[in-house]
């Protein structure tokens, strides 16, 4: 565990929860002179990278020694051991069938469940997942908090806005009671209509997505791993945004706030065969 935490330095807060320098709280989270430093991070395959810090962005405040591990599920506890997370798992057409009884009995409180796709080609045709909504009614149905994500390739703020519309238009018949996230990453070992756009339209994309989202009444979120936050988004603009992040080492890399980690992509869960992404989802203390 401590060996995830010590790649980081520069412009991280300590595993304490306070900064390692010049640091404040500001509403919760912790702010730090980051003026020239850097930070270290590794990627699914142990390659290490290097990132500048961005100046003024929120620091992750979290305590990873609060953070716990029961029945193979992550979670977090406040200073006086009480659980202050949710576990969950999220799930698309990959996961079939579930039984999402067994599922709630196992201990997931919430899924994440994927709306659609759009298409790796040019045509960049938009996809309702084949599980969608046997999911959705399965998890509602179990008890569970549900929240969507939607798999971006939009190549233009316009394909952005249509993407969230598509979401808009098969959400609104369920009680969506967690966040409605846009999840933009790389694709590996494949082409994407997506492999030309810079920093800047990525980042359009999001707020476009993301301000939709949040017109309509929904929390939305911003999916994304340490390499895409670090070197394909400019994070400094999606400040006021949540983040779910996506990173498999024992605790996380990255030195900036964010709401839900997903913490590996092999977990095991009763009622789903194979495997499944796990999460926990923070709730202030």
């Amino acid at each position: 565990m401590l060996a995830a935490v010590l790649l980081l330095s520069g412009c991280s807060a300590d595993s304490s929860g306070q900064g390692s320098g010049n640091s404040v709280e500001t509403e919760g989270a912790v702010q730090e002179d980051t003026a020239g430093s850097t930070y270290k991070f590794v990627d699914v395959k142990g390659t290490e990278y290097e990132a500048a810090c961005i100046e003024g962005l929120p620091l992750c405040s979290y305590d990873y020694g609060r953070l716990k591990e029961e029945d193979g599920f992550k979670y977090y506890t406040d200073k006086d051991g009480s659980r202050t997370s949710r576990i969950g798992i999220d799930v698309s057409e990959f996961q079939q069938p579930v039984d999402w009884s067994k599922v709630s009995a196992a201990g997931i409180e919430f899924a994440m469940v994927r709306v659609g796709y759009r298409g790796y080609g040019s045509a960049g045709k938009l996809v309702e997942d084949k599980m969608f909504r046997s999911h959705m009614d399965g998890a509602l149905g179990a008890g569970l908090d549900v929240g969507v994500y939607f798999f971006s390739q939009a190549v233009s703020g316009e394909e952005a806005l249509e993407e969230a519309q598509f979401v808009l238009g098969r959400i609104g018949e369920y009680d969506i009671t967690y966040p409605v996230a846009f999840d933009t990453e790389e694709i590996k070992d494949d082409t994407a209509r997506t492999d030309g756009l810079d920093r800047r339209q990525f980042t359009d994309n999001c707020i476009v997505f993301c301000d939709r989202i949040e017109e309509a009444g929904y929390d939305s979120m911003i999916y994304a791993n340490m390499k895409w936050m670090a070197f394909t988004l400019e994070l400094e603009r999606l400040a006021d945004y949540d983040k779910w992040y996506a990173d498999y080492e024992p605790v996380p890399q990255c030195p900036y706030e964010f709401s839900m980690w997903q913490y590996t992509e092999t977990g095991k869960v009763s009622g789903i065969d194979g495997s499944v992404d796990l999460n926990v989802y923070f709730e202030n203390d």
